[in-house]
């Protein structure tokens, strides 16, 4: 029987334990609406454009079960369990933000390949934010009280929709303010420099921000609060393998529904801004230098920046909405909706309406931030709670790899380089994900208690996880 409860926590305390999920959101923002636009501006051709995203999902395929299984056997008197991993995690990615988009500038100074040091940055930025991250999500499921979890997850949602939609929006809000927009070929523009530049720095500050303002429980403390008797074994690496073969049989359903939605969104944020500078500005897959291409890809900051914001929204309705039809049914509808956006993509041809697919998209991505834990909650050991997150994200990396590995030739052989055909095959992959999802069994009834758990196990995509 437990010997106490954790106590409650105030609401300046819930904001100021998630504060550094804004700053991680804003460079996921970051990345996931610029990194293509990055790699062409160095030259990358489209169809190899996912082959260079592969480093995202293998970073997070090798980092978070290593570093979930380290933050729950880890305690420093000073430091604490969680923190130490998500501030080196956060410097890191600090140093990535700064020097992936001048990459160029580092090859002429190191005389190297700039495509290849913009994967070095790109992985090193990956595998940090994956650090970071981790540690993070585990730190409130360890100090939120279950009940207390409905307000944690609307507090998290808000913070982490404003970081992604500041990310998103930074080049083109920097562009209007009069930072160029334009960069000599081979050269990234200013506008997406600054906004990386800003990104590390706001990173860096809300990362301390919670370190400074939380103190972590003790070993002793999580003793006190575990229902459990304690065991005195000492941890091992090889139990990461052996917790992987205990997952629940509802993870492994669930985990075809990740793998139909990763699929998608790893499509969306690889070719999304080929698809417009092709399908809506009349560009030749080729160009990837001129004005219309870097607006281009400042819409596309902008779209991202509106499914980040709609999703805000519908994370709040995800409550009430799974409470009268069910959880299972609530993520169907959801992957249904984000289905339907993407394919709209190609048959929206005004520019200034594409903000209306995103709605969609929004709608599946709240989803996916929430409902496969929200589903899970009563399946998985709390203790486990690090270890089992970066299990889960098998599920995530997995599709992203093989998207990443086949997605190319498929864009190149089928649909000559414009993408736009293949975000449409991301639409269809997600409402496959939504017909599966409605076949689940073992879900369990639907309660706030589902949702009030589901913080300790939730994922803010990242590129989740990537």
């Amino acid at each position: 029987m437990s010997k106490k409860v954790k106590p409650d926590l105030s609401l300046a305390q819930i904001i100021n334990m998630s504060m550094g999920f804004m700053g991680i959101q804003m460079a996921f923002g970051l990345q996931n609406g610029n990194a293509s636009r990055i790699l062409q501006n160095f030259g990358a051709d489209v169809h190899h454009l996912s082959w260079f995203w592969l480093v995202a999902p293998f970073t997070g395929l090798i980092v978070q079960p290593i570093i979930g299984h380290l933050g729950d056997h880890t305690w420093s008197e000073k430091w604490g369990r969680r923190k130490p991993y998500f501030l080196i995690g956060a410097l890191l990615t600090a140093i990535g933000l700064a020097f992936l988009p001048n990459s160029a500038s580092v090859s002429i100074f190191l005389a190297g390949g700039v495509l290849v040091f913009a994967v070095l940055f790109l992985a090193m930025m990956d595998a940090s934010i994956n650090v970071a991250m981790e540690p993070f999500r585990a730190l409130v499921g360890d100090m939120l009280p279950k009940h207390q979890g409905t307000i944690g997850f609307s507090v998290q949602t808000i913070l982490i929709g404003i970081g992604a939609v500041i990310g998103s929006n930074m080049p083109a809000w920097l562009t209007k303010l009069g930072v160029s927009n334009v960069a000599a070929e081979g050269f990234v523009p200013d506008s997406v420099i600054y906004s990386f530049y800003v990104g590390a720095g706001v990173l860096l500050l809300t990362i301390l921000y919670t370190i400074f303002t939380t103190k972590e429980y003790s070993p002793k403390d999580f003793a006190d609060f575990s229902e459990e008797e304690p065991k005195d074994v000492e941890p091992r690496f090889s139990d990461i393998f052996r917790d992987f073969a205990k997952i629940p049989p509802l993870m492994k359903s669930l985990g075809v529904v990740q793998f139909f939605s990763w699929f998608a969104l790893f499509t969306m944020w690889v070719y999304t801004t080929s698809s417009i500078a092709t399908h809506h500005f009349g560009l030749s897959p080729d160009d990837a230098k001129s004005e219309q291409f870097n607006n281009a890809g400042n819409l596309v900051g902008e779209l991202f920046g509106y499914y980040n914001l709609f999703s805000i929204g519908f994370a709040f309705a995800l409550i009430p909405l799974a409470k009268k039809i069910g959880k299972k049914q609530t993520h169907a509808l959801a992957l249904f909706a984000g289905g339907l956006g993407l394919i709209s993509l190609y048959f929206i041809k005004d520019a200034s309406l594409l903000w209306i697919p995103m709605i969609g998209v929004g709608f599946a991505w709240a989803s996916i931030l929430a409902m496969p834990y929200a589903m899970l909650i009563n399946a998985i050991p709390l203790k486990k709670m690090g270890v089992y997150m970066g299990i889960f994200n098998f599920f995530i990396v997995l599709p992203q790899i093989v998207n990443g590995i086949f997605g190319g030739p498929i864009v190149h052989s089928i649909f000559g380089n414009y993408a736009i055909g293949y975000v449409a095959v991301g639409g269809i992959a997600m409402i496959i994900a939504g017909l599966i999802s409605l076949t689940l069994k073992g879900v369990g009834k639907d309660n706030d208690n589902d949702f009030e758990g589901a913080l300790a196990l939730k994922q803010h995509v990242i590129r989740e996880d990537n």
